[in-house]
């Protein structure tokens, strides 16, 4: 990694440059996902404010990698880890304020969080985001969705960090929010923002809410080491029955499982490795294109180094 100049404010005892926050070399990252595989971040950067990130940024090298994550919840790191620095907001980006007709929440505010104080405002809208693990920077990120809602249907504005240490105020029609996609600035990341929601019976979200979460109890395998939907619905296609139709249901390798009980889930059984996992999903992706002619696109990101070659299921 490329040393701080001095008239960069001068490095910190790691050789990056200050942060009010917290800085760790050689950070073990699999106990931060859901699926609990991968390797280590080179540094692992936890800002204490936006403002925070902002120095931190503007005085990192250019050619510094930076890497975001959230609540790791639809994330695979492979086994090699995280070269450069990985950026994780933590308390100090986890507010929730409850308006008149909406919600202003930190980007490390679980999206589940949210969706209950919406509903104890006697907000409607957000129910949606009860169904979906994460946070809310992720959810802007990836245009989370579920339910019949997405993110693009109750974003007003989202607020970031540049990659060269800019704050701004994006309105959510520069994002160009579309299936499972925004468009960031590149290496940008979200700090705050505010979804539009609107005054509401109370019996009503509190019974969609529940709706909401004892479907999911009932069709997903919400209790295992998983990371959510793998792959992103084909248009008119449901990714489920496509990896179903291909006998891909139940289909191990390692210790990595295509969920039985919803087969667009891929599960770590207990020793599985980020290899295991993303080779088996590169497998299903193989059979569905075979038996159906339809190429699966990952919903989950895949980041980092891997090992070595991950191989194709036998």
């Amino acid at each position: 990694m490329k040393t701080i100049p001095p008239d960069a404010g001068g490095p910190g005892e790691h050789g990056l440059p200050p942060l009010k926050g917290r800085i760790e070399a050689n950070a073990a990252l699999g106990p931060l996902t859901w699926f609990r595989v991968g390797g280590p971040a080179e540094y692992l950067v936890k800002p204490a404010s936006a403002a925070d990130l902002a120095q931190f940024l503007r005085a990192l090298p250019g050619d510094t990698p930076i890497t975001a994550i959230g609540a790791a919840s639809n994330l695979i790191i492979r086994d090699g880890g995280i070269p450069g620095v990985v950026i994780r907001l933590a308390r100090g980006f986890s507010t929730v304020t409850v308006e008149a007709d909406g919600i202003v929440c930190g980007a490390a505010a679980l999206d589940a969080t949210v969706a209950e104080h919406a509903a104890a405002a006697g907000l409607g809208g957000l129910e949606f985001l009860c169904g979906i693990p994460g946070s809310i920077g992720g959810a802007v990120a990836m245009n989370a969705g579920a339910y019949g809602s997405d993110m693009a249907a109750c974003l007003d504005w989202a607020e970031v960090v540049s990659r060269t240490g800019e704050q701004l105020r994006l309105p959510a029609a520069e994002l160009h929010l579309s299936y499972r996609h925004s468009k960031l600035p590149p290496g940008a990341v979200v700090t705050r923002a505010r979804l539009r929601a609107a005054p509401a019976d109370q019996r009503l979200i509190a019974s969609r809410m529940a709706e909401i979460r004892e479907s999911r109890t009932a069709t997903q395998p919400v209790r295992a080491r998983t990371g959510g939907s793998t792959f992103a619905n084909p248009p008119g296609m449901k990714a489920w029955e496509l990896i179903d139709s291909a006998g891909c249901r139940g289909l191990t390798r390692g210790g990595a499982q295509v969920s039985e009980l919803h087969c667009n889930f891929l599960l770590n059984t207990g020793d599985a490795t980020a290899a295991d996992l993303e080779g088996l999903g590169e497998e299903v992706r193989r059979r569905v294109l075979t038996a159906t002619g339809v190429t699966l696109a990952w919903e989950i990101r895949r980041i980092g180094q891997p090992l070595a070659r991950a191989e194709v299921v036998a």
